[in-house]
């Protein structure tokens, strides 16, 4: 069985020097600037490290302690695609 991946569309603006540079790199790998930024941007949310997010959240934002119920959370689970043990 396969996993269905879906995809989210964003206008980004870029630097002038920033889109010359990305383009470079782009044309030294073979591909396009939007294949590059796109490999990019998921290599560093992969690289994310969530209990850092975490941890800088309820430092920063602690009215975000609030324990939400039982739906608010199965729904904020779905959304995620996380499967509870």
């Amino acid at each position: 069985m396969e996993a269905t991946v879906t995809y989210k569309k964003k206008i980004i603006d870029l630097k002038e020097d920033t889109f010359k540079a990305l383009s470079v790199m782009a044309a030294r790998q073979g591909t396009n600037l939007k294949k590059l930024i796109e490999n990019l941007l998921d290599k560093t949310a992969e690289e994310y490290d969530d209990s850092e997010a975490y941890r800088y959240m309820t430092e920063n934002y602690p009215d975000g302690k609030v324990k939400l119920d039982k739906n608010e959370r199965k729904e904020f689970m779905d959304w995620l695609g996380v499967v509870e043990k």
